[in-house]
């Protein structure tokens, strides 16, 4: 990756984190899913009218001259719309990181449902809007909102595609005009599949360039680089590769800036580096103990307390289950923290999942899905201790083994702590047997590693290893 796509992945990623960012889906974001462009959706319009729509640049002239010679009547775009965007096309990889991220906000032109589906899927709930009358309604307890600016394929007769449409926009649909301006100006999007020939954007854009001047917010969209590949001379290639060196100029002026990519394939390889950035930054902290020998119990409370203050300290959100004694520890750590910066808030430091203590039959499962559900939130997951009671006896507590399963299987990385024991140490030797199976192959993150299973002295020396090895996986991704 060029420096350029790494600067936005920094700045995209910290956008998600501080909930200012916002993405903007065009068709391109729906193609790979089996959805037709505006070309071919128009392309039989377009010969019925005589005209070779790959001529044609102008698309939405075009469903406006066949509204035309059907004096006004537009029951065949409906039914051109209902026939191309209501088959249940399987969400696409982008859908999916764009829906797992913590992203509020989610602008569309596309009539499909894939943002929507890719939210509920992903278990939240989105609040979409359609119409200007769903704008002043929220739905309670949403995770994100989805704005239609467009329509939507329910209601094909109200859909934007022709020039009346658009001219008549900001009649019908000023209201998300009006919420798009303040978005844009409160927030950094990513514009994804869009090709900024919207009318309706560029007023939009050209308000805020006006109002604003200099001091527009930073946004970013992606181009696929002109290929050789796709043109039949050199002189239409040319061509190509001017014009979109223009445009990508053009846009600097909206605070847009450009990022060329070789391949639609780099687009979701840096999505996935986004989604890895910002999980990554999310703790989970796996440890459970009736039993500290051969250390005390003192010390390993003074370890977890103090891993735990360091983490958040450094501006690292934990993830805990709370398990027997560990738990404790972690919060009073976290605590020390928020109460020595009073603009911490709790929620930005520390989520406490629980589990539940009836016992029921389906308990297993239940435990299962809830300690996937907690990992999965997180993109690294240190391993302490792990052992229980069972009776008299001390025996090795299998939960931490579900939820090590758990992390790889939703691409967190594992940190084991070997030097505390138990269940850790036995993950610590599987990892650093096999260094490369789980991390990049980095030299100081090797070394790091094989120091956490060290059983001499106190623990609390584990400490800044760990927070260097988090911090060395902040950068590195494999």
């Amino acid at each position: 990756m060029n420096a350029s796509i790494i600067r936005f992945i920094d700045t995209f990623a910290k956008a998600i984190k501080d909930d200012h960012a916002a993405v903007f889906a065009g068709a391109g974001l729906s193609i790979p899913a089996g959805f037709v462009n505006w070309r071919e959706l128009l392309r039989e319009i377009a010969e019925e009218l005589n005209l070779d729509i790959k001529r044609e640049h102008d698309l939405v002239a075009i469903a406006q001259y066949h509204l035309n010679e059907r004096g006004n009547n537009r029951s065949r775009l409906n039914q051109l719309l209902l026939e191309e965007f209501t088959h249940n096309a399987d969400i696409t990889n982008n859908h999916k990181i764009l829906a797992s991220l913590p992203i509020p906000c989610f602008w569309t032109t596309n009539y499909d449902k894939l943002i929507e589906r890719a939210l509920t899927e992903a278990d939240k709930i989105p609040d979409v809007k359609i119409t200007q009358d769903s704008l002043s309604t929220n739905l309670r307890r949403r995770d994100a909102v989805v704005y239609k600016m467009h329509g939507d394929i329910s209601m094909p007769e109200h859909a934007v595609i022709t020039k009346d449409d658009y001219e008549t926009y900001n009649e019908k649909r000023m209201l998300f005009s009006t919420a798009l301006q303040g978005d844009l100006v409160s927030k950094t999007f990513l514009f994804v599949g869009f090709s900024f020939d919207d009318p309706n954007l560029e007023y939009v854009l050209s308000r805020i360039r006006v109002l604003l001047g200099t001091n527009q917010r930073e946004h970013f969209c992606f181009f696929k680089k002109v290929s050789r590949d796709d043109f039949d001379t050199d002189i239409d290639y040319y061509y190509a590769c001017v014009k979109q060196d223009l445009k990508v100029k053009d846009l600097r002026r909206y605070s847009i800036h450009a990022l060329l990519v070789d391949s639609y394939s780099s687009i979701t390889q840096i999505l996935a580096a986004i989604q890895t950035k910002v999980y990554r930054s999310n703790i989970f902290i796996s440890g459970t103990a009736s039993n500290f020998s051969p250390r005390d119990f003192d010390e390993s409370m003074d370890f977890t307390r103090h891993l735990s203050q360091s983490l958040a300290t450094h501006g690292f959100k934990i993830i805990s289950g709370f398990g027997q004694n560990v738990g404790s520890a972690v919060i009073d750590g976290v605590l020390q923290t928020i109460f020595l910066d009073k603009r911490r808030r709790m929620d930005d430091s520390l989520t406490l999942r629980p589990f539940p203590q009836i016992d029921t039959k389906n308990k297993e499962v239940t435990y299962k899905k809830y300690r996937a559900e907690m990992v999965k939130q997180s993109g690294i997951a240190i391993f302490i201790f792990g052992n229980k009671k069972h009776g008299d006896i001390t025996v090795p507590a299998e939960g931490m083994l579900e939820e090590f399963e758990a992390a790889l299987l939703n691409n967190v990385i594992p940190i084991p702590v070997g030097a505390t024991g138990w269940v850790s140490e036995d993950l610590w030797n599987r990892v650093t047997q096999n260094f490369t199976d789980f991390y990049p192959d980095n030299p100081e993150l090797r070394e790091i590693v094989l120091t956490l299973g060290e059983h001499e002295g106190d623990l609390k020396k584990m400490v800044p290893r760990i927070l260097r090895a988090v911090e060395l996986l902040q950068k590195l991704f494999f």
